[in-house]
């Protein structure tokens, strides 16, 4: 049952209205909380990093491990990147990267942990979600991005370019019994097959409840013509 009591604040070990001990220390405190902050922060797009990535995902994969909701993973990756940074700049390559990020935060749900996995890589982890759910998602934001010109201003005027991204998408269930790496292998393997299968696209993994039954053996099938007899 909780206390009534209202908390006291720290009391100086000297017996001092002001303390300089208490406010250092929590100062300090304040201090590592930033830091701490910052080291899972990618500075350019103020997305989480990949040690953020690597802590959550770890957890996620966890709590799939003791609930049995799955754990949906999309990475994303802009196509023709390195294009953009040669024609244009690497200011302009940035430019795109922010956009993206940005647009990843609008199409994506408030439950959903976007993170920079690194260049031009976007990865994006879905708690408790299924790969129809998961792959909607994607979809989502495959079409934002690909409707959203990236717009900026050289000395020679107004421009625009178009970005696009190509996407794999796969779940982590309580049956797989693989590592953070396996799984991102998993999916980064969708990922290439949505590049190479001509990019601005969503490559999904199958679906389990879409697999075809089992073929019907000879006794089975014995068994049905006796039920049911047979039919001229």
């Amino acid at each position: 049952m909780p206390s009534d009591t209202p908390q006291t604040a720290p009391t100086c070990p000297v017996g001092e209205n002001q303390c300089n001990i208490i406010d250092e220390l929590i100062n300090s405190r304040e201090t590592i909380e930033a830091l701490n902050e910052q080291l899972q922060t990618d500075s350019l797009t103020q997305l989480g990093n990949y040690r953020q990535f690597c802590q959550i995902i770890d957890k996620e994969m966890e709590r799939t491990q003791r609930t049995g909701q799955p754990t949906a993973m999309i990475l994303v990756d802009l196509d023709f990147f390195k294009k953009v940074n040669d024609n244009w700049g690497h200011e302009v390559g940035n430019l795109a990267l922010v956009q993206t990020a940005k647009l990843l935060k609008t199409a994506i749900r408030k439950l959903d942990i976007p993170c920079r996995y690194g260049g031009e890589e976007f990865i994006v982890i879905l708690p408790s979600t299924d790969l129809l759910t998961g792959t909607q998602v994607a979809e989502r934001l495959r079409a934002l991005i690909a409707d959203t010109p990236l717009e900026f201003e050289t000395e020679a005027g107004a421009q625009s370019i178009q970005l696009t991204a190509s996407m794999g998408i796969d779940i982590y269930t309580h049956t797989h019994h693989e590592t953070r790496e396996e799984f991102v292998a998993r999916v980064d393997s969708l990922l290439y097959e949505a590049k190479h299968g001509g990019r601005n696209q969503v490559k999904a993994g199958v679906r389990q409840d879409m697999q075809p039954t089992a073929n019907v053996s000879a006794d089975e099938k014995d068994a049905l013509f006796g039920i049911f007899g047979d039919e001229e």
